[in-house]
């Protein structure tokens, strides 16, 4: 059993410019919902009761989403990171977070439903220190993995690698004594481990769907495969997440929603305005008159005019 988790969210979330010029990555909305919170949602699913989320750009908006510093009943810690100090001393700097006993980490920013439970029994049943999730991601192969042991990341030790790190693991307490406290990713400290002959383990999760979101056009297609497969994991208890017209949302009775187009919260659409294939943000305003095609309107932002495959 395992009861706590840290989320990283600390990201710049580059490849994703320009939607995440005012919001960190994790709280990009997918329909109705923050990214992050599918993970959070999906983690609880797991029996984790703590977490522990790290944050680096415009952390006030991760404030804000987490103001009660809980997410359904489970409290729930900010650490923010002034400069980023990259996965591996990330995990050191919130150790004191993190009671006794072994602990989950989990990408903010991916959306996933993979089978936790798989990976964390694979944990406690090889006796590992570290346990990777491993997926075949559609990204170059970095990870060797060979019989229940990885054996090489990125050909360090010259093995060419079989899948991907799908940006899961378990990890034992003994990490913390192994990563300096300095700005340091996890691979560099992994691969000394393996070296020594730490038992560092893995279990290929391919079932399920595995989005990392990196660019705008990934970020519609998310939108398009959740509609399309009506996609929405047991793990999520927001009954209206996946709504394509939020209930907050105020719209024209002469405006016209189109193909796949999202309204979020506190929108506004104005009179004659039409939309096909275009996601609104939270707060932001489509003047009357408008014309919008495949275009995504960023929080509290104003569209008008005619616009096709524009970010706003």
């Amino acid at each position: 059993m395992i009861t706590q988790a840290f989320v990283l969210a600390a990201g710049l979330g580059m490849r994703l410019r320009p939607l995440t010029d005012e919001l960190p990555k994790p709280l990009v909305p997918i329909f109705q919902k923050p990214l992050i919170t599918f993970a959070v949602d999906h983690l609880i699913a797991t029996g984790i009761q703590r977490f522990v989320i790290n944050t680096h750009r415009l952390p006030h908006l991760f404030e804000r989403q987490f103001a009660e510093k809980n997410y359904r009943g489970r409290p729930l810690d900010l650490v923010n990171e002034p400069e980023l100090l990259e996965t591996g001393g990330g995990i050191k700097n919130v150790e004191r977070f993190l009671r006794e006993g072994d602990f989950l980490t989990y990408s903010g920013d991916i959306l996933t439903d993979v089978p936790l439970f798989s990976l964390i029994e694979e944990h406690f049943r090889a006796g590992n220190d570290v346990t990777l999730a491993l997926r075949e991601t559609g990204f170059k192969p970095s990870i060797a993995f060979r019989e229940g042991r990885i054996v090489d990341i990125g050909e360090r030790f010259g093995i060419a690698g079989d899948y991907d790190f799908a940006n899961i693991a378990v990890w034992g307490r003994k990490i913390f004594q192994r990563i300096p406290q300095r700005k340091i990713s996890f691979i560099p400290v992994l691969l000394d481990w393996i070296k020594e002959g730490g038992k560092i383990g893995g279990i290929v999760l391919n079932e399920g769907k595995w989005l990392n979101i990196g660019s705008s056009a990934q970020y519609v297609e998310a939108h398009r495969m959740i509609s399309s497969e009506n996609w929405s994991p047991d793990f999520i208890h927001d009954a209206d997440w996946a709504a394509r017209i939020a209930k907050s949302a105020t719209i024209d009775t002469s405006a016209q929603l189109r193909g796949l187009t999202v309204v979020g919260a506190n929108c506004y659409i104005g009179a004659g305005a039409i939309l096909r294939d275009t996601i609104v943000w939270p707060g932001a305003q489509i003047a009357s008159l408008s014309e919008l095609q495949g275009c995504i309107v960023r929080t509290r932002q104003r569209a008008a005019g005619i616009l096709q495959n524009a970010i706003v």
